[in-house]
């Protein structure tokens, strides 16, 4: 749900207002109404908020050397900018260490087909006035006639180059490229390398010491920062009154709150006024939701938080998400493996993010559900394996090849049709949740059209789809749905836009023509909808099949081979096989869900978004 807020209205004396900030800080509830266009203007602000962000990368890089099981110092006395420039030479150093290495390394590869040549050899032999030249040419410019012309000694040959030597008592010029060799050969090359690389390990042990030191001082440095920013937003967001003796403060408080805030105004003698905001304003948005719905907050945050106006859809989304995972995952297998993996990093994660994990061990639960009521554990079809101790259940299982059946001629798999029921559920609840919003925002009125559009489908689906299912409505029944269809109707024609009745001819029309429009939207949106309900049932049917495949392929490529030998190769087939078939189904059971959520479930429940979260003024430290 979304918390409701009030507004307030502060007027402060000038000479109070700094201590009357500071002393709201403390409080810590107010979200402070912003003028974006005060804010963009100021450059001490933007400077402000690029020291902010540059601390912030800072912080990210530096904590990539802490190493596991070590405690950072506490916060101790500290330069800021000194912390930024320190840190910024190490990793300098660091990256010039690393260009160092790369740099050796190609020049040792250059200078491998010289092999271990003594520089000092080749000074002698110039100095006894032997001029030694060293090319480089294809196979096809080689002239043969060179070795006795100009004494040129082949050194090594790369595929179709040719590297060579001569020696003349002056220097010559060949049509090959010359080539300039290092001082050091590539022996000496390679020992430089070991010495850089020992040279980078205890640069790189440096730079961990110094985080452990000071990633608490940069996280401390960030915060300072961010207070000030958030200090000097709503001084920049306050208005100058009466001569510049008065400033005005506007700002919003989350009902329940409002007794700290009243006690500070109250106790420091501000002047203020307290108003239910009208939905015109843009009210910060603050969720408040129960367990098990507040772990589905970060995917509704992910892509909008919703405007005051309307409902938080997070625990109306919540329990269907749960559910369409589990299908598109499908395997009782890979669920186990997720509670699993979730279970052990709920221990270790910061309590921040223990409620991601929580929130995966009741998706992997939901998984290990549909795959235990559909008979899929790791690839194994369960209702097809010769095993006794499954042989009274395995005819249970929602299998094609149990619960498979005839409608119309046509063959179907229950979990087909089950996905598009659930889809169907989703849509009608979502058409639901836009009957409340409409009431919410609008009053009845505007809801009767939405809620004849449900009552006509339903109704519809009922008296004409039942008796050619061989169900029989009671006639009494049947003309009590009959009676609700026609009602239904006439509000969807003539009632779809009460306000147009101000002049009734014009009503009429704009009734009819916006009816007309929202049949052609509703019947083409339906179908559209119900039909994307069936990747659920496909990205789990997908995730089942390549699963057996992988068994398949694991038991039968090895069946002739030595045993020994055969269960290293299966086990090296079923591994990395999984973990492919693992985490496709994974981003599947993440994205698809998502995608039923985001388009098909917030176009029928008429969600708008556009909402700010709330950010309360108040200390950072």
């Amino acid at each position: 749900m979304i918390v409701k807020m009030k507004k307030y209205v502060f007027l402060v004396y000038h000479k109070q207002y700094t201590t009357f900030l500071e002393q709201l800080r403390d409080v810590g509830v107010l979200h402070v109404a912003e003028k974006p266009e005060g804010i963009a203007e100021n450059d001490q602000l933007r400077e402000k908020m690029q020291l902010a962000a540059k601390i912030k990368k800072t912080i990210t890089e530096a904590e990539t050397s802490i190493l596991p099981d070590t405690i950072p110092h506490e916060v101790s006395p500290y330069d800021g900018a000194n912390l930024l420039d320190t840190f910024d030479a190490l990793q300098a150093e660091k990256t010039r260490l690393q260009q160092l290495i790369d740099n050796t390394k190609k020049e040792a590869e250059r200078m491998r087909t010289w092999g271990n040549f003594s520089t000092e050899r080749l000074e002698k032999l110039n100095k006894e006035g032997f001029v030694i030249q060293f090319f480089s040419c294809t196979e096809r410019k080689f002239n043969p006639e060179w070795e006795t012309t100009y004494h040129a000694f082949e050194i090594d040959k790369v595929g179709t180059n040719i590297y060579f030597v001569t020696v003349n008592p002056e220097a010559i010029t060949l049509d090959a490229e010359p080539v300039t060799l290092n001082e050091r050969n590539y022996d000496q090359l390679l020992q430089d390398i070991e010495a850089q690389k020992l040279l980078l390990v205890a640069h790189q042990a440096k730079i961990e010491a110094w985080v452990l030191h000071n990633i608490n001082n940069l996280k401390h440095y960030f915060l300072t920062v961010e207070e000030h920013i958030d200090f000097q937003k709503v001084e920049l967001n306050t208005e100058v009154a009466a001569e510049e003796k008065v400033m005005l403060l506007e700002g919003f408080c989350p009902e329940g709150s409002e007794e700290k805030l009243n006690t500070l105004l109250n106790d420091l003698g501000i002047y203020y006024e307290v108003f239910d905001p009208t939905t015109d304003e843009n009210i910060p948005i603050k969720l408040k939701n129960n367990f098990f719905a507040k772990l589905f907050e970060p995917i509704t945050k992910m892509f909008d938080l919703p405007n005051y106006s309307e409902l938080d859809p997070t625990p109306f989304f919540a329990p269907f998400f749960m559910l369409f995972f589990g299908l598109c995952l499908g395997d009782g297998g890979y669920g186990l493996l997720i509670f699993v993996v979730a279970t052990l990093l709920k221990k270790k994660l910061k309590p921040e993010l223990k409620s991601f994990a929580t929130l995966a061990q009741w998706l992997s639960a939901t998984t290990m559900v549909v795959g235990l009521v559909t008979g899929s554990f790791f690839g194994i079809a369960l209702d097809s394996v010769t095993w006794p101790w499954l042989a009274e259940v395995k005819q249970y299982f929602v299998t094609g090849n149990n619960y498979k059946v005839k409608l119309g001629g046509q063959e179907y798999e229950p979990m087909m049709v089950f996905s598009v029921i659930i889809g169907l559920v989703q849509i009608f609840f979502g058409m639901g949740v836009n009957v409340a919003k409409v009431i919410k925002q609008h009053g009845i009125k505007h809801s009767l059209a939405p809620i004849a559009w449900i009552v006509g489908l339903l109704g519809s689906a009922i008296t004409f789809g039942l008796p050619k299912a061989g169900i029989t409505l009671p006639t009494a029944l049947n003309y009590i749905f009959l009676g609700l269809i026609g009602i239904s109707l006439l509000l969807i024609v003539f009632y779809n836009s009460p306000d147009k009745y101000k002049n009734p001819l014009t009503g009429v029309l704009s009734n009819i023509g916006a009816f007309l429009w929202d049949t052609f939207g509703m019947v083409t949106g339906l179908i559209g909808d119900t039909l994307s309900y069936i990747r659920l049932f496909a990205l789990g049917l997908t995730g089942s099949i390549l699963g057996g495949v992988f068994n398949t392929l694991a038991f039968e490529l090895t069946s002739n081979m030595n045993p020994f030998v055969g269960w290293i190769v299966t086990l090296f087939i079923l591994l990395a096989g999984h973990a492919i078939n693992f985490g496709l189904s994974l981003i599947g059971a993440l994205v698809h869900p998502m995608r039923l959520t985001f388009v098909e479930f917030y176009k029928n429940a008429g969600f708008e978004g556009g909402g700010k979260a709330y950010e309360p003024f108040k200390n950072r430290l």
